[in-house]
């Protein structure tokens, strides 16, 4: 199967850590539901914390991913929900440091009141399309 293509089309504004559009050949398409700072016993990692919750938000897809056969270098997209968008640059550091540099995938942050607990500052969904 040939594996996606991620482009950024003139006229539109130049993205800062994402791809405006990402052509997913037919295939196999995986949809990870949104990842939280929990652990495998559903406790909060890095209370207060938003690098420690990113962290672990990214393990927690990298977990999903592989069960699935798939890698966070298959993800096309991801939605992020945050507590405070104000600290964007700690998400693109995480992002960075489990994506690498190759093409990033097409992406909306948007900014929430309240997650499913109090504690919890970001969450993550993906959409992936493993190649075969």
């Amino acid at each position: 199967m040939p594996s996606s293509t991620f482009s950024n089309p003139p006229g539109l504004s130049a993205p800062r850590g994402y791809s405006h559009v990402v052509d997913v050949p037919a295939g196999r398409t995986l949809y990870i539901a949104g990842q939280v700072a929990f652990d495998a016993e559903g406790k909060v990692v890095g209370k207060g914390d938003v690098r420690a919750q990113t962290e672990q938000v990214f393990r927690n897809l990298k977990t999903a991913l592989e069960n699935a056969g798939a890698s966070l270098s298959d993800v096309v997209k991801l939605n992020w929900y945050v507590r405070d968008a104000s600290q964007v640059a700690i998400y693109r550091e995480v992002r960075e440091q489990f994506l690498g540099s190759g093409p990033r995938p097409a992406s909306t942050l948007v900014e929430v009141k309240g997650l499913v607990s109090d504690d919890l500052l970001i969450e993550v969904e993906a959409i992936a399309a493993p190649r075969r």
